[in-house]
């Protein structure tokens, strides 16, 4: 598999933890630097981690995680997203504005938006593909999206706050039901 490829697919994968980016960069009151960089370190390394995992699982449970992935995917982003919007109409004062991501839902969106890479990992193992130069890639470019994404939600989501938290909501809603309806068939 080229070089070229690989990148697609790195942004391919990527997709899904920019989106979440933003919108947790569209709920951020400050922009931090570490709440940035551990978003960008998490979504980075279980985008990378999770084609190991999924090349090294492919022969014996192939079939049991892609007819439940879409599920898990769909389950946590929902829930993170009524969060969001449940947070929007909430009182601001219970947020400290410090711009960071506490760690059991920062662990929660990274399982969530790295689904389809495990699901990638499985068909590296059925191509001649360099599993740690693959995962290597598509980690970097996924922390590299993500830190943009958080800047560039932050950017607008200072001006649009209550809003854009809702609008950062129905977004992981939505991405996890579009993952939930490919994976089903019916789109």
């Amino acid at each position: 598999m080229s070089l070229v490829t690989l990148f697609l697919i790195a942004v391919g994968l990527s997709a899904d933890a920019f989106a979440v980016a933003l919108g947790k960069g569209l709920q951020m009151k400050r922009l931090s630097g570490r709440g940035v960089l551990a978003l960008a370190l998490t979504f980075g390394l279980f985008q990378g981690l999770m084609p190991v995992l999924g090349w090294a699982v492919a022969t014996g449970f192939r079939d049991y995680v892609t007819s439940i992935d879409h599920w898990i995917a769909f389950v946590l982003l929902a829930a993170i997203g009524g969060k969001m919007i449940w947070e929007a109409f909430g009182d601001d004062d219970e947020d400290d504005g410090d711009g960071r991501v506490p760690f059991g839902e920062l662990m929660l969106l990274g399982v969530a938006t790295s689904i389809d890479a495990l699901a990638v990992g499985i068909s590296f193992a059925f191509l001649d593909v360099s599993v740690a130069g693959a995962a290597t890639l598509i980690g970097v470019t996924t922390f590299v999206l993500t830190a943009v994404g958080v800047w560039l939600g932050h950017r607008a989501g200072v001006k649009f706050r209550g809003p854009a938290e809702v609008v950062g909501g129905l977004v992981l809603i939505g991405i996890g039901l579009k993952i939930l309806l490919e994976h089903t068939g019916v789109i």
